[in-house]
């Protein structure tokens, strides 16, 4: 059974997940301290449990996997009140304050990267990766790639993303620093809708290859594709850049909770698989030198290639399948 919040995001996501019984769970954090926040925070919550408790009667759930948020919370509750056992996943370098909740009421915590252990002090901890989808696990060939995106074969590929959403403060960035990439490669720019236009005339201008699309499905091409990234540091963004042994220029979104893209970033930097560059520093001038610095040395993008294979760990799923059969059996 999968219990997803009320959001039309989750609804939309399961659309087409089959082999899955689908439920939705009252979930909402707690905005604020005021009277008023804690009253329907609380409201929602109690809700929440009534809600789990019915369905576990029926389903009469072995154990139950939280994979983070306060959605999870009620969920993991009820497990425990039943007495079987509870897990939440804790993908980021830096937990949410969701899952320093969470983690008092699971028989384990199970985390993306080793760097988040010591922020769970006083819970059993186990690192497991982060899993991916199974369609970006299948083997895409190269220049088939390029081609399907309309690109050259040959030519080195930048892949530019923010996210499922874009980022618009990449995309300007990186339309700032077109005119000093003219001639040393291609690109596939997935801007989110709001600047899909504007992107795809800064390429037009610069005399830039490029394949510019508000967002790709099949990003698994997208990966295949590319010799260097230019993203965000979230978590599943960076699992899948090490399942491709992609090499990146890292800018954290500057007002992620606690900081924690720039933490995730840093475990990439620090094992010269990625480039950490804040937002604030990424002007055109900078960026364009960073990726010009990175394309120009020899060697460089085939070592941080290398680097960012070694982060990445494939069997996180049969991990974290393997650890509630061990648990809940």
């Amino acid at each position: 059974m999968l219990l997803i919040s009320e959001k039309e995001i989750d609804a939309t996501a399961t659309r087409d997940c089959d082999g899955f019984r689908i439920e939705k769970v009252v979930g909402e954090g707690l905005q604020s301290k005021s009277p008023l926040a804690l009253l329907r925070f609380w409201m929602k919550l109690r809700a929440a449990k009534k809600r789990c408790a019915q369905l576990y009667a029926d389903f009469n759930p072995a154990a139950v996997l939280g994979m983070g948020g306060f959605t999870c919370f009620a969920p993991i509750v009820t497990g425990r009140r039943r007495g079987i056992p509870t897990f939440v996943h804790e993908s980021n370098a830096i937990p949410g304050r969701a899952n320093k909740l969470n983690a008092r009421y699971v028989t384990r915590v199970l985390l993306g990267f080793e760097a988040c252990r010591p922020h769970f002090r006083n819970a059993t901890c186990e690192v497991v990766g982060t899993p991916i989808r199974s369609a970006l696990r299948k083997a895409v060939n190269k220049c088939e790639a390029r081609e399907a995106f309309g690109l050259e074969r040959d030519k080195c590929t930048l892949l530019v993303m923010g996210g499922s959403q874009g980022a618009s403060g990449i995309n300007k960035r990186f339309v700032e620093a077109l005119p000093s990439l003219a001639g040393r490669a291609q690109a596939i720019h997935i801007t989110g809708k709001a600047d899909e236009l504007t992107t795809r005339n800064a390429y037009v201008n610069a005399g830039i290859p490029a394949f510019v699309a508000p967002f790709h499905h099949a990003m698994q091409d997208a990966y295949a594709a590319a010799d260097l990234a230019i993203a965000r540091s979230g978590a599943a963004s960076l699992t899948e850049l090490s399942h491709f042994g992609l090499p990146s220029v890292l800018i954290p979104y500057p007002f992620a909770a606690d900081d924690h893209q720039t933490a995730n970033a840093r475990i990439f930097s620090e094992a010269s698989a990625g480039i950490l560059l804040p937002e604030s520093q990424a002007g055109g001038g900078a960026l364009a030198a960073t990726v010009a610095g990175i394309l120009d040395t020899p060697g460089r993008l085939a070592e941080m290639s290398a680097n960012s294979r070694k982060l990445a760990v494939d069997d996180a799923a049969e991990r974290v399948t393997d650890l509630i059969l061990r648990h809940g059996t």
